[in-house]
């Protein structure tokens, strides 16, 4: 039951009549040219003004969950965030695809967003923040604050030098350019982030890092989690927004 769930999910897209743009245009994003990023879904209004607040929730989205509704939901109240850009990225660092198509993980994000009025939807062809940034700059006005929010496993490799050619001059320019959000997990709470960054190589960036707490159900829920049900032919409706239950007809 839990495979022909999730073939009936892909089935779903597959037959959605956005489902080929969106290949093609995955396939035409070259993560050795350039950082490009495309936006598929606006926010309405989008932000066309200088020194508004972006909110940017870049993930592998496999499938989407209610933590990561969760975390964007609770962002972009506390922070008050002009827009919030749900990002997919066709080069995730130390993630390859499997489970979900990028297409249809693209399709399943759209779905939640569009009945959002503050959401955009978008791809970008490379993985590090360090370029989705300089991506982000071509699109937004000037003096955009750009705000990432991220888990903790992800703020532990944004310091990671095996992710840099440069290490420090390109970390100082990241967060130059942007701040980040960080929402605790199972394996780490708010003390844990706090934690982690009065370590003495990143607290000098301590400043640009906040957090977001989320309830227990939600820190320890994943997409892991939701594909491991649906290969036991369990139910996942605790776990992933309505918006994905309807594409499945549940």
């Amino acid at each position: 039951m839990g495979n022909s769930l999730l073939a009936l999910l892909i089935q779903k897209c597959e037959s959605h009549p956005d489902y080929g743009r969106y290949t093609e245009l995955f396939n035409r994003l070259d993560p050795s040219a350039p950082p490009q990023i495309e936006l598929v879904h606006r926010a309405a209004p989008p932000i066309l003004n200088c020194g508004k607040k972006l909110g940017i929730f870049s993930g592998s989205f496999n499938p989407l969950t209610l933590a990561h509704t969760r975390m964007m939901e609770e962002t972009i109240v506390k922070y008050q965030l002009d827009e919030l850009l749900l990002l997919l990225a066709k080069a995730n660092v130390d993630k390859v695809v499997f489970g979900l198509p990028l297409a249809a993980r693209l399709l399943t994000v759209k779905q939640y967003a569009k009945s959002r009025q503050a959401f955009s939807v978008g791809v970008s062809s490379h993985g590090r923040y360090i370029d989705k940034v300089a991506a982000l700059k071509s699109i937004f006005p000037p003096d955009t604050e750009f705000h990432f929010i991220v888990g903790y496993d992800t703020l532990v490799r944004i310091f990671d030098p095996k992710y840099y050619t440069d290490f420090h001059t390109e970390l100082r320019e990241l967060f130059v350019s942007a701040r980040f959000i960080v929402a605790n997990r199972a394996e780490a709470d708010i003390k844990t982030i706090a934690s982690f960054m009065a370590q003495p190589e990143v607290r000098q960036y301590a400043s640009y890092v906040s957090s977001i707490l989320l309830p227990d159900a939600y820190a320890y829920m994943s997409s892991t989690e939701v594909r491991e049900l649906l290969a036991c032919g369990e139910t996942i409706e605790h776990l992933v927004p309505p918006s994905i239950l309807s594409m499945l007809d549940l």
